[in-house]
C-alpha cells in the first residue's frame, strides 16, 4: 500500500473520481432503461399496442428516479451544501452505490486505494453538509495501533492514558488534544474491537483515523453514526509506525465539536 498523500492537496479533490463514477452510472441506467424497453417492445405490441407504452412508462419513471437521486447526490458534492437529503444520500452511497461503483471503476483499471480515497472524502463531504455540532462528551477519537511506536513496551490498545507522553510517536500529541478537549479517545487493533468501542462510548460523532481499507469499512460498519474518516501517514509502509497530521484532527473537531460542552 502507497503512502498516503498531504490530505489538502491530492485526498480531497479524489472525490471527483467517485463524481465521475456516477455520472457513468447516471449514463449506464439511462442505456439500461432504453434497452429493457427497446427489446421486450417487439413482443409486447404484437399482444397489444398499448403494452409498450405503458412498459416504458414504468421504465422511464424508474430512471428518471434513479437518475435524480444520482445528479442530487452530485449536486450535494460539488455544492458542498446539505439539499435536505444529505443523510439518505449517505446511506444510499454507504449500502449501495459503494460496492457498484467500485466494480464499475475496476473495470476502468482504477486501482481499490484511489476508489477508498474517494469514497473517504465523499462521505465527509456528505457528513459535513449536515453541519453536525455535538458536545464534546459525545464525541470519539478512534486511532489505529500502528500509530503507535512498534517497539514501544507499553501498549495503549484499550488505554491510551498509559501512554507515558515520551513523544516517539504522535500519540502523545492526539492524547493531549483529546485532554484538553474533554473528548473520548481509543486505539483499535481492528474492526471488532472498534465495533466494541463504539458500543461502550455511545458516540454520536467519530472522527477516526486509519488506512483507505480500514476507514473504508469502519464507516460502513458505523453507519448511521456520521464519521469523519482521516487517512494516517505511512512513511515506513502499511501498518507500521505511521503517523497524523494533527492539523486535520483539529480542524474536523473545531467544525464538528461544541467546545466545552
Amino acid at each position: 500500500m502507497s503512502s498516503a498523500a498531504p490530505y489538502n492537496e491530492e485526498f480531497k479533490p479524489r472525490k471527483r473520481v467517485f463524481i465521475g463514477l456516477l455520472m457513468l452510472a447516471c449514463a449506464l441506467v439511462l442505456g439500461i432503461a432504453f434497452l429493457l424497453w427497446w427489446v421486450p417492445s417487439v413482443g409486447l405490441g404484437s399482444i397489444h399496442p398499448v403494452l409498450p407504452i405503458l412498459f416504458g412508462a414504468v421504465l422511464a419513471g424508474l430512471a428518471i428516479l434513479v437518475t435524480a437521486g444520482l445528479s442530487l447526490l452530485i449536486l450535494t458534492l460539488v455544492t458542498g451544501k446539505d439539499l435536505f437529503f444529505s443523510e439518505k444520500l449517505r446511506k444510499v452511497v454507504i449500502r449501495y452505490l459503494f460496492p457498484a461503483i467500485i466494480g464499475i471503476g475496476r473495470l476502468f483499471g482504477i486501482d481499490r486505494d484511489t476508489l477508498q480515497q474517494s469514497f473517504i472524502a465523499l462521505n465527509n463531504q456528505l457528513v459535513r453538509a449536515r453541519k453536525i455540532r455535538v458536545p464534546t462528551s459525545r464525541a470519539l477519537i478512534l486511532l489505529p495501533h500502528c500509530i503507535q511506536l512498534f517497539d514501544c513496551a507499553i501498549k495503549i490498545t484499550g488505554d491510551v492514558d498509559k501512554c507515558i507522553r515520551c513523544g516517539e510517536c504522535d500519540i502523545r500529541d492526539l492524547a493531549e488534544l483529546a485532554r484538553k478537549r474533554g473528548i473520548k479517545i481509543a486505539v483499535a487493533t481492528g474492526g471488532t474491537l472498534a465495533r466494541k468501542i463504539i458500543v461502550e462510548k455511545k458516540p454520536r460523532f467519530i472522527l477516526a483515523v486509519a488506512c483507505e481499507r480500514d476507514l473504508t469499512s469502519g464507516i460502513r460498519d458505523s453507519y448511521p453514526l456520521p464519521v469523519i474518516g482521516i487517512l494516517n501517514r505511512r512513511p515506513n509502509g502499511p501498518c507500521f509506525n505511521t503517523h497524523i497530521i494533527l492539523k486535520e484532527v483539529e480542524a474536523a473537531l473545531d467544525e464538528h465539536i461544541v467546545a466545552g460542552s
